[in-house]
């Protein structure tokens, strides 16, 4: 295993934190092979060190000693998803305001656009701690980016962990945007974007994604994005 891939996860993991977007619950993790994958280390993300590694877990089979419960949505959506390179379950807090009402974000400025059909609810509060509701998880998620937990955070997936990372902040951007219009009372009058307008606007053209990863990673005791290789999963 690449030391790279231990420093990628400490700084999504701190990025997550710094940004609100996870406070003591959740994790990260990043697909090495067909059969396995790292998980950062089981702390609050914003708390990682540098000094903190990650541990190896496989994606059939038991979950290694001191690894989360949760980690089991990673193994059960690995299994489904080759495509699928990194995975972060996060604590959004809008996201996770609006979920509680079973209200996802709709698809209403660039950001949103990025999961438009692409994202779905699952409608129970309670955590995941065993292999079947796990598979429950990732049965719903299907071929989706992000499956939203009712009160209870999101789980979200991408080629790579840079990807999974921006689309995290997107995910709560949009739901930003959402909790306003619908304060505004305007929910009934703003314009969604059509699937067509979605399937244009949800570009990577122009360094989108890394401008993002840049800002998101930027002040992190490990250095900016560019200077680690995220990986081209």
């Amino acid at each position: 295993m690449s030391p790279d891939v231990d420093r990628r996860l400490r700084m999504a993991a701190r990025a997550l934190g710094r940004h609100g977007l996870a406070h003591a619950y959740g994790h990260c993790s990043e697909r090495l092979d067909a059969q396995t994958f790292r998980v950062c280390a089981p702390k609050p993300m914003g708390c990682i060190t540098p000094e903190d590694v990650g541990t190896t877990v496989p994606i059939h089979g038991s979950l290694p000693d001191g690894v989360l419960g949760e980690v089991r949505v990673h193994q059960q959506i690995y299994a489904r998803r080759p495509e699928v390179g990194a995975i972060i379950r996060c604590m959004p807090p809008l996201l996770m305001a609006l979920s509680t009402a079973r209200v996802l974000p709709a698809p209403r400025h660039g950001p949103g656009t990025y999961f438009q059909g692409r994202m779905v609810l699952w409608d129970d509060p309670q955590l995941i701690r065993d292999d079947d509701r796990a598979a429950q998880v990732a049965q719903t998620l299907g071929a989706g980016s992000a499956v939203v937990m009712r009160g209870n955070g999101v789980v979200v997936v991408g080629p790579t962990l840079r990807h999974a990372l921006v689309w995290c902040w997107y995910l709560e951007d949009a739901a930003q945007l959402e909790w306003r219009v619908r304060s505004a009372g305007l929910a009934n009058d703003s314009v969604q974007l059509s699937a067509d307008e979605c399937a244009q606007r949800a570009t990577e053209a122009g360094g989108i994604v890394e401008r993002m990863a840049d800002y998101l990673t930027h002040g992190d005791p490990e250095g900016d994005w560019p200077r680690v290789t995220w990986g081209t999963r």
